[in-house]
């Protein structure tokens, strides 16, 4: 049986990685819906290899400049998602949320709905709504898929255990470019060496994230939330060789992990398929090598210290929100080299002690547009708080 996908975000590097997947299993696959923000030259390519007949462009002046190219290939082109789901009565088999960043909360809980399946890898999307995307999940009964190489590996692991014999969850971390460098040493280091990361591809927010471990104490809070374990039970440790991506020690005295390539493509192959399905990824075979002298680090502080992010309570309050939007607008700074790198510390540590914005961590957002809301305000007094200075 054919089965029929919608990619949400298919132009950036998760999108394209599961069309790298799909294009290896053509047989197998449709894609009905693809969606960017402005990449139009690459997703009208997409469109094109793999004969999607319906696009989004969420871009109104791409929109407008653009769609012109798409019909005259008998593609339909829409401006936001609700205008290409409008006429959708069935189901689709699977959708794959890779927007990147907070934007993509908002068509992934309108998606919902149109999915039997969903893989979700936008972190933003979880870490500030995930209480909304719970209840549409629940409420249309869609199956939710963690895609994120960490989740994607503790859901395998804990999947048919039972929780309350979990002792402790390790989420590995690289260490990113900067694992054997003091933070004094790169206070004032340029965005181009932050970028490298030493195993990843990965695209520039995302890698000056995992520069800082901020990647990671997201990734946690999403942890907490998707499996709904109490916070203690995860921690970090530095894999440099990024190939476990997650460890998990039950009360029984078993340890488990799970091990695969440094590559998004193998949760994303395994999420399109199910386990009793036939299937394979086309990649390295078995390298014992990278199983041998396998190392594993307790992060330093000193040289990490977005870490102590970790001592606050995370639940589903305006905290998560203003600490996505503050990282959010000082790494977008950092790349601009608008601010130095450890100013992204320094900055984020101030504002979130900051009376203006702390007197919110203990109240909840009642809807997504009060998460819009909060994104803005945060923004706004980002910017002020800056030219005050």
């Amino acid at each position: 049986m054919i089965k029929n996908l919608i990619i949400l975000g298919s132009t950036g590097s998760i999108g394209r990685s599961a069309l790298k997947i799909i294009k290896k299993n053509k047989k197998d696959f449709k894609i009905s819906l693809l969606t960017t923000n402005s990449n139009v030259r690459r997703i009208f390519n997409q469109a094109l290899e793999f004969n999607v007949k319906k696009v989004v462009i969420n871009d109104k002046s791409n929109f407008q400049k653009y769609s012109h190219l798409f019909k005259k290939k008998k593609i339909k082109v829409f401006f936001e998602i609700d205008n290409a789901l409008k006429n959708v009565h069935k189901k689709v088999y699977l959708t794959i949320s890779a927007i990147s960043g907070i934007e993509g909360l908002e068509p992934t809980l309108k998606i919902i709905k149109f999915t039997k399946n969903i893989g979700i890898a936008n972190k933003e999307s979880i870490i500030c709504g995930w209480k909304f995307l719970n209840y549409e999940l629940k409420k249309n009964n869609t199956n939710f898929i963690p895609l994120d190489s960490e989740h994607f590996s503790i859901n395998s692991l804990i999947n048919s255990e039972n929780k309350k014999n979990i002792k402790k969850i390790y989420l590995t971390a690289s260490g990113g470019p900067f694992l054997n460098m003091k933070l004094e040493d790169i206070k004032n280091i340029s965005p181009k060496y932050a970028l490298k990361h030493p195993n990843w591809k990965m695209g520039k927010k995302i890698s000056i994230d995992s520069a800082t471990m901020m990647n990671k104490i997201f990734e946690v809070i999403e942890a907490k939330k998707i499996f709904n374990l109490d916070q203690k039970i995860f921690e970090i440790i530095i894999h440099p060789k990024s190939y476990v991506h997650a460890i998990v020690h039950f009360k029984t005295g078993l340890i488990k992990f799970l091990a695969h390539d440094t590559t998004m493509q193998i949760p994303i192959l395994n999420s399109l398929y199910k386990k009793d399905e036939t299937f394979e990824y086309y990649g390295n075979d078995f390298d014992i090598k990278k199983i041998n002298n396998i190392s594993f680090l307790k992060p330093n502080v000193k040289n990490f210290p977005l870490l102590k992010i970790l001592n606050f309570k995370f639940s589903n309050t305006y905290f998560e929100v203003i600490l996505v939007s503050l990282n959010d607008a000082l790494v977008k700074m950092y790349l601009e080299n608008s601010i130095k790198y450890i100013s992204i510390h320094e900055l984020l540590f101030k504002l979130l002690k900051n009376p203006y914005l702390s007197k919110y961590f203990k109240i909840s957002p009642k809807n997504i547009n009060e998460i819009k809301n909060m994104v803005k305000k945060v923004n706004k007094f980002l910017y002020e708080y800056l030219n005050k200075k």
